[in-house]
């Protein structure tokens, strides 16, 4: 029996993950970010380095996306078990108007207190969400301070090396992004 040397190098390499999110591995895009947080210190992906790091847009007033995408990561750094110090969720706020760091800090712990918010004046907020390939704009409302923010609603999921690996869809549940941070841990390890 002979064994031919592709046979040998493919039982020795890792298998590729398999995500349920949309693997987006190699994009030239989300690449990084640098802003502010809620204490002011300037953050940027390598602060994280070593972790599974899930970057959403929203902000505090959203009245559904913001609130439950926050609640599923929540529920994924529960179900992480002695892992959920691996996962750092990222809140990146589209209303620094009406986002202060104090509201933010707020926010958070209502959710998780190692969750951490980030907090750019009008122009930082434009140059990472385009970066990041996020649609946001203010919706008018009846009063100057009653406006709501339209706001692509997904998550972006970074490996330990801080590689942008998954693009997560809103509404896909805590369990489907508990799979994916789990596959990309195992593959770190």
């Amino acid at each position: 029996m002979t064994v031919s040397a592709g046979a040998i190098f493919t039982a020795c390499s890792k298998a590729a993950p398999e995500f349920r999110g949309v693997d987006v591995t190699g994009a030239e895009y989300a690449r990084d970010f640098a802003l502010p947080d809620a204490d002011g210190q300037m953050r940027s992906m390598k602060d994280f380095a070593g972790k599974v790091v899930v970057v959403f847009f929203g902000y505090t007033q959203c009245p559904d996306v913001c609130p439950t995408t926050l609640q599923e990561l929540a529920e994924v750094k529960k179900a992480l078990g002695a892992d959920g110090d691996k996962l750092q969720a990222i809140f990146i706020t589209v209303d620094p108007e009406r986002d202060t760091a104090e509201m933010l800090k707020a926010y958070m712990g209502n959710f998780d207190p190692s969750f951490v918010a980030l907090r750019g004046d009008a122009a930082q907020t434009a140059a990472v969400a385009k970066e990041f390939k996020i649609y946001f704009k203010k919706a008018e409302g009846q009063t100057p301070t009653s406006y709501t923010m339209d706001h692509s609603a997904g998550s972006y999921i970074f490996d330990p090396a801080g590689r942008l690996r998954v693009y997560s869809r809103y509404g896909s549940g805590a369990e489907a992004v508990a799979a994916d941070v789990r596959s990309l841990l195992k593959e770190a390890a």
